[in-house]
Protein backbone atom coordinates (compact mmCIF):
# COMPACT_ATOMS: atom_id res chain seq x y z
CA UNK A 1 0.00 0.00 0.00
CA UNK A 2 2.60 2.43 -0.86
CA UNK A 3 0.11 4.59 -2.79
CA UNK A 4 -1.99 5.31 -0.11
CA UNK A 5 0.80 7.18 1.87
CA UNK A 6 1.28 10.39 -1.04
CA UNK A 7 -2.70 10.87 -0.55
CA UNK A 8 -2.20 10.84 3.41
CA UNK A 9 0.60 13.61 2.70
CA UNK A 10 -1.16 15.81 0.99
CA UNK A 11 -3.85 15.90 3.10
CA UNK A 12 -1.71 16.28 5.85
CA UNK A 13 -0.19 19.71 4.61
CA UNK A 14 -3.56 20.75 3.11
CA UNK A 15 -4.86 20.48 6.85
CA UNK A 16 -1.35 22.38 8.11
CA UNK A 17 -2.28 25.18 5.75
CA UNK A 18 -6.22 25.35 6.93
CA UNK A 19 -4.90 26.02 10.17
CA UNK A 20 -2.26 28.40 9.45
CA UNK A 21 -4.53 30.72 7.41
CA UNK A 22 -5.70 33.95 8.92
CA UNK A 23 -8.59 34.35 10.99
CA UNK A 24 -11.24 37.14 11.42
CA UNK A 25 -10.41 38.65 7.78
CA UNK A 26 -14.28 38.53 6.26
CA UNK A 27 -16.56 40.93 6.93
CA UNK A 28 -19.25 40.54 8.90
CA UNK A 29 -21.73 43.58 8.14
CA UNK A 30 -23.32 40.98 5.25
CA UNK A 31 -26.96 42.53 4.89
CA UNK A 32 -29.88 41.98 2.24
CA UNK A 33 -29.05 44.41 -0.52
CA UNK A 34 -31.82 45.58 -3.82
CA UNK A 35 -29.60 45.17 -6.58
CA UNK A 36 -31.84 46.93 -9.24
CA UNK A 37 -30.56 46.63 -13.20
CA UNK A 38 -31.42 50.16 -15.04
CA UNK A 39 -32.16 48.93 -18.19
CA UNK A 40 -35.13 47.12 -17.50
CA UNK A 41 -36.03 47.66 -13.85
CA UNK A 42 -35.48 43.93 -13.01
CA UNK A 43 -34.50 43.87 -8.99
CA UNK A 44 -32.57 41.11 -7.33
CA UNK A 45 -32.07 40.78 -3.16
CA UNK A 46 -28.74 39.33 -2.10
CA UNK A 47 -26.65 39.67 0.59
CA UNK A 48 -23.81 41.97 0.13
CA UNK A 49 -21.49 44.85 2.34
CA UNK A 50 -21.78 46.99 -0.50
CA UNK A 51 -22.19 50.46 0.84
CA UNK A 52 -25.49 52.75 -0.69
CA UNK A 53 -27.26 55.50 0.37
CA UNK A 54 -30.37 54.89 -1.51
CA UNK A 55 -33.21 52.85 -0.25
CA UNK A 56 -36.03 50.85 -1.56
CA UNK A 57 -39.09 49.00 -0.38
CA UNK A 58 -39.95 45.83 -1.23
CA UNK A 59 -42.99 44.26 0.56
CA UNK A 60 -43.41 46.38 3.18
CA UNK A 61 -39.35 46.17 3.81
CA UNK A 62 -36.69 48.63 3.27
CA UNK A 63 -33.51 47.65 1.55
CA UNK A 64 -30.03 49.34 0.71
CA UNK A 65 -30.51 49.84 -3.34
CA UNK A 66 -27.60 49.82 -5.97
CA UNK A 67 -28.18 50.46 -9.13
CA UNK A 68 -26.41 49.05 -12.07
CA UNK A 69 -26.10 49.73 -15.67
CA UNK A 70 -26.34 45.66 -16.64
CA UNK A 71 -26.97 42.74 -15.46
CA UNK A 72 -27.64 38.89 -16.25
CA UNK A 73 -30.84 39.65 -17.01
CA UNK A 74 -30.31 42.39 -19.65
CA UNK A 75 -26.80 41.60 -20.98
CA UNK A 76 -27.18 40.44 -24.77
CA UNK A 77 -24.95 36.95 -24.15
CA UNK A 78 -27.38 35.68 -21.05
CA UNK A 79 -30.63 36.67 -22.89
CA UNK A 80 -29.95 35.32 -26.22
CA UNK A 81 -30.51 38.60 -28.52
CA UNK A 82 -27.02 39.00 -29.45
CA UNK A 83 -26.35 40.58 -32.20
CA UNK A 84 -24.98 38.02 -35.09
CA UNK A 85 -22.14 38.68 -37.24
CA UNK A 86 -23.12 38.46 -41.08
CA UNK A 87 -20.14 36.82 -42.36
CA UNK A 88 -21.42 35.71 -45.89
CA UNK A 89 -22.47 39.50 -46.05
CA UNK A 90 -19.25 41.15 -44.77
CA UNK A 91 -17.25 38.76 -47.80
CA UNK A 92 -19.74 39.62 -50.77
CA UNK A 93 -18.71 43.20 -49.59
CA UNK A 94 -15.25 42.52 -49.97
CA UNK A 95 -15.33 40.86 -53.27
CA UNK A 96 -17.45 43.85 -54.33
CA UNK A 97 -15.47 46.22 -53.09
CA UNK A 98 -11.21 44.35 -53.78
CA UNK A 99 -12.06 41.28 -55.72
CA UNK A 100 -12.36 42.91 -59.20
CA UNK A 101 -8.66 44.38 -59.08
CA UNK A 102 -6.26 42.59 -61.31
CA UNK A 103 -2.79 41.68 -59.98
CA UNK A 104 -0.16 43.07 -61.00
Amino acid sequence: MTGSRPVKNFFNKLTAVFKEMKKDIHPKEYREVVFKDMSNDETFITRSTVASRETIEIDGKEYPLVKLEITSSSHPFFTGKQKLVDTAGRVDKFRSRYGNRSKK
